[in-house]
C-alpha cells in the first residue's frame, strides 16, 4: 500500500505532514513517496506538476494533495497542478461531503454528498477572445456523464443512501445540460432502491442556503458542483475542514478543499481536519478499509466535541496538538484493522 504526499504550498506543509502522522498509526505498513507541485515548484523547475510527481502519482495510485498557492497574475507556461494531476489519472468524480462537525458552529443535521464531474464542462479550459469578444466552449458528452452517474448512484448504494438529485440547467442549455441529465438518468434506472429527482441549479443553491439537511446525495456536472460544493461547506464548518476525494478507476486523490493560507503560513496553527477527513474519503472509497476511515472521523470529531480546535474555530490547540488529541482518541484496543 503506498501513498504519494505532495504537500504543496503555505499551510498544506504543515497539515499534511501532522495528518499523514495520524495515518501511519492506522496503516503502519503504508509506504509513503514525497513528490512535490505548486507555485514554488513552478519557480523553482519551470513546471507546476513535475513528471516525476506524476509518475509517482500514478505508481501509487492513492495521492494526498495539499494546498497550492497561484498566481494572481496570467504566467506564462503556468497550469493548476491539480486541475492536471486529476486529469492525467483520469480522476473523473470529485466527491464532497457535507457533515455537522461538533464544536465548528455547523448547522445541525447535515448529512449529505456532492458528486461533482470533474473532467469537462467550462472547465475544459477552451477560451478565444479577440479583446472585444471572449468565448469559452462548453463540453458536456455521454460518456463522462454517465461515469459520473454510475459513480454517484454506486456510492449512494455502498453508503445506504435513499436519494440523488440531478442537478442541472437544462432550461437554457437543453443540449448539453440536457445530455447530462438524460444520461444521469439513464443510470439512474439501474438503481431503482434510490428515489431520483432533479432541481434547476439555481433552484438547487436557493434549497441548499435555507435546508441543507433536505439533501442527501447531489450530483452535477463541474461547474454547478464546483459551486454548490463551496456553498454547502458553509454548513459543515466552512472550507477549513471541508474534505474530498477525486476519484477514478486507477488512482484517487485526497484534497483538502482549503487554499494555502499564506497569511498563516509557518505559524503551525493551520487546521489540519480537512486533510485528516481527505485521508478518511481515502480508506472508505479507495482501500476500502471502511472500519479505519469511522474510526478516523470518529476520532476527529471526539476531539472537536472535547473543544480541541485550531484558532479558526475558536479553540487554541496548534497543529501538531490537535493531531496528538486525535491520535490520543483513536480506539486502536477495540480495532479490528479490517
Amino acid at each position: 500500500m503506498k501513498l504519494c504526499v505532495i504537500n504543496g504550498d503555505g499551510i498544506g506543509r504543515e497539515v499534511v505532514p501532522q495528518a499523514v502522522r495520524v495515518l501511519r498509526r492506522l496503516l503502519p505498513d503504508l509506504q509513503i513517496v514525497e513528490a512535490e507541485a505548486g507555485w514554488d515548484t513552478f519557480r523553482q523547475q519551470g513546471t507546476a506538476l513535475p513528471a516525476a510527481t506524476l509518475a509517482a502519482a500514478r505508481e501509487c495510485g492513492a495521492v494526498l494533495f495539499g494546498a497550492v498557492s497561484s498566481p494572481a497574475y496570467p504566467v506564462a507556461g503556468y497550469r493548476s497542478p491539480i486541475v492536471q494531476l486529476r486529469r492525467e489519472l483520469g480522476c473523473h468524480a470529485n466527491v464532497r461531503p457535507t457533515l455537522s462537525l461538533p464544536g465548528s458552529g455547523a448547522a445541525e443535521g447535515v448529512d449529505l454528498l456532492i458528486v461533482r464531474e470533474n473532467t469537462e464542462d467550462l472547465y475544459v479550459g477552451e477560451e478565444q477572445s479577440d479583446g472585444e469578444t471572449a468565448t469559452a466552449i462548453k463540453r458536456i458528452t455521454r460518456a463522462a456523464s454517465r461515469r459520473v452517474a454510475e459513480t454517484a448512484f454506486r456510492l449512494a448504494q455502498d453508503g445506504g443512501r435513499r436519494r440523488v438529485t440531478i442537478v442541472h440547467k437544462a432550461n437554457i442549455m437543453p443540449l448539453t445540460d440536457g445530455l447530462f441529465r438524460d444520461a444521469a438518468r439513464d443510470v439512474a434506472a439501474d438503481y431503482p432502491q434510490i428515489a431520483v429527482d432533479e432541481l434547476l441549479v439555481d433552484t438547487a443553491a436557493l434549497k441548499l442556503a435555507q435546508a441543507p439537511q433536505s439533501f442527501d446525495v447531489l450530483l452535477a456536472p463541474n461547474l454547478y458542483g464546483d459551486i454548490l460544493s463551496d456553498l454547502a461547506a458553509a454548513f459543515g464548518g466552512g472550507l477549513g475542514v471541508a474534505a474530498s476525494l477525486n476519484l477514478g478507476a486507477e488512482a484517487a486523490i485526497a484534497e483538502p478543499v482549503h487554499g494555502s493560507a499564506p497569511d498563516i503560513a509557518g505559524r503551525g496553527i493551520a487546521n489540519p481536519v480537512a486533510a485528516l477527513l481527505s485521508l478518511a474519503l481515502l480508506l472508505r472509497h479507495w482501500w476500502a478499509r471502511p472500519t479505519l476511515a469511522a474510526t478516523l472521523e470518529l476520532a476527529v470529531r471526539r476531539t472537536l466535541a472535547d473543544s480541541i480546535a485550531t484558532p479558526d474555530l475558536g479553540g487554541d490547540a496548534g497543529t501538531a496538538a490537535f493531531c496528538d488529541a486525535v491520535l490520543r482518541r483513536l480506539d486502536l484496543d477495540r480495532l479490528d484493522l479490517d
